[in-house]
């Protein structure tokens, strides 16, 4: 993965982000609303060498150097039983030298002869008297003990406070917004590995790229998410001007151009698994290709499932296989339909062997008819994992599959040309459908509007003057 795919599934996982994100934050936030805030009060002493009357600058350099190296011991005794000692004894509450050692702490500025002596305390006044009676505990035991002279008279070490430690009014801890910024970046981590995790574990095709990186095919079109594909199927007829219909334009363009010649026009629509959308596919390619004067004929092969006659409003009670079994001709089943080039082939009565009689010579018969009576045969076929029919038809045509987003994934997409590959069929390209119009994984072409009123859509050249005319096996 470069940048733009992880930029790609940051984006198309935003909300996941924004929600782990927010419970990092929620959760950082009630853990601190949880603790018992704590203050902290500090004082500060400053230590200095006693001098007589007259004294010589470098004596007082040699003091000054002299004192800030005893700032250094005097803080390895602030929690000393003996300083600690005394603070107890100057406390008006109860507090043990232990309970003081844990909540007392001493520091010093560098290269400066001040002390600070900090306490915390869940009461603020009490955290004030700690860290005063401490610094008072300190002053004296440094000036009476630890630095008294052996002869008596007063120390030459003086302490002094400079610094009271007032009652806090803000608690140092916990610290809210430090606490709620780690949460959210620890939620915000968290987000951004579930959604590797999701793109890494999730093998289903999501766009265009996904299925050309899976497949190795070239990808033929790219057709978006039509909601209403139950209750209007027929996009090109019914919603020319469409974004939806110009998808199937281009991907008309795209099959024009795959047999340039005299080679057959002649199309299977199949797909990997169920529901992908192959016969929304097929009639619309059909109507497409009928749009330019050519004449199309569009085979219903589907002889489990058959939805030709269903989409497009006509009877399906004789067709493919009443041929296949000689109790029908071509005249007797062929139906033209609408205005323009476009006949159709239903399935006719479901037989107890579909896979049988597609495979049979009759069938490639009736193919070679229609190639030989029509300018395009496209195929409606059966999944290619679910039965064997779609397999059985692929040495009559070339093959179109058609892959829907967000439901077939990729290791059936593998399956399913390994199926293909091992009957040597010839598989022209793949279509991506039911594409997503907006977000991260949109189709490209999902928001450009058809907007020519009068618009000339270009087309490969076809040989006409064959629209209809009587098919002979």
């Amino acid at each position: 993965m470069d940048l733009i795919d992880y930029a790609h599934v940051l984006r198309k996982n935003l909300l996941l982000l924004i929600a782990t994100t927010l419970v990092g934050m929620g959760a950082a936030g009630g853990i601190a609303a949880a603790q018992t805030p704590t203050f902290t009060a500090t004082t500060e002493l400053y230590v200095s060498v006693r001098f007589g009357s007259e004294v010589a600058s470098v004596e007082l350099a040699d003091g000054s150097a002299f004192a800030r190296q005893a700032v250094l011991s005097f803080i390895d005794v602030v929690d000393s039983e003996v300083v600690l000692g005394r603070a107890e004894k100057n406390l008006d509450f109860p507090a043990s030298t232990a309970d003081l050692a844990k909540v007392v702490r001493a520091s010093s500025p560098a290269n400066t002869v001040v002390v600070e002596i900090a306490a915390d305390d869940a009461d603020p006044a009490h955290a004030a008297a700690i860290a005063n009676a401490v610094g008072k505990a300190l002053a004296e035991t440094i000036q009476e003990d630890l630095e008294a002279p052996a002869g008596g008279g007063p120390s030459r070490i003086n302490v002094k406070t400079i610094q009271p430690a007032p009652v806090p009014s803000i608690p140092s801890a916990p610290e809210v917004e430090l606490m709620i910024a780690i949460g959210a970046a620890l939620g915000l981590a968290l987000g951004v590995t579930a959604a590797m995790l999701r793109t890494v574990l999730d093998t289903r095709i999501r766009r265009a790229s996904d299925l050309e990186e899976a497949t190795r095919l070239p990808i033929l079109g790219t057709i978006g998410f039509d909601p209403d594909a139950a209750v209007r199927p027929l996009v090109v007829h019914e919603e020319p001007r469409s974004p939806k219909a110009e998808a199937f334009r281009r991907l008309r363009t795209s099959l024009q151009f795959l047999n340039v010649g005299d080679s057959p026009n002649t199309f299977l629509v199949t797909s990997s698994t169920p529901s992908e959308g192959k016969t929304y596919m097929s009639a619309n390619i059909a109507l497409a290709l009928a749009e330019t004067g050519a004449s199309v004929v569009l085979v219903d092969a589907d002889l489990r499932r058959p939805r030709v006659a269903q989409r497009f409003g006509v009877e399906g009670g004789a067709g493919l296989t009443d041929l296949l079994i000689g109790r029908a001709e071509f005249e007797d089943v062929i139906q033209p339909w609408g205005t323009g080039g476009l006949s159709l082939l239903a399935s006719g009565r479901v037989p107890p062997n579909p896979s049988e009689l597609l495979g049979s010579v009759a069938m490639e018969e009736t193919v070679r008819a229609l190639e030989a009576a029509f300018d395009y045969v496209v195929i409606d076929a059966p999944p290619v994992l679910v039965v064997t029919d779609a397999t059985v038809l692929s040495r009559l045509a070339g093959v179109l599959l058609v892959a829907a987003a967000n439901k077939v994934r990729k290791p059936e997409l593998v399956a399913a040309l390994r199926v293909l590959e091992g009957v040597s069929a010839t598989v022209h390209g793949a279509v991506a459908t039911m594409l997503p119009s907006r977000g991260p994984d949109a189709d490209a072409y999902a928001e450009h509007l058809y907007y020519g009123e009068d618009a000339e859509i270009a087309a490969a050249p076809v040989t006409r003057g064959r629209a209809r005319r009587g098919v002979r096996a």
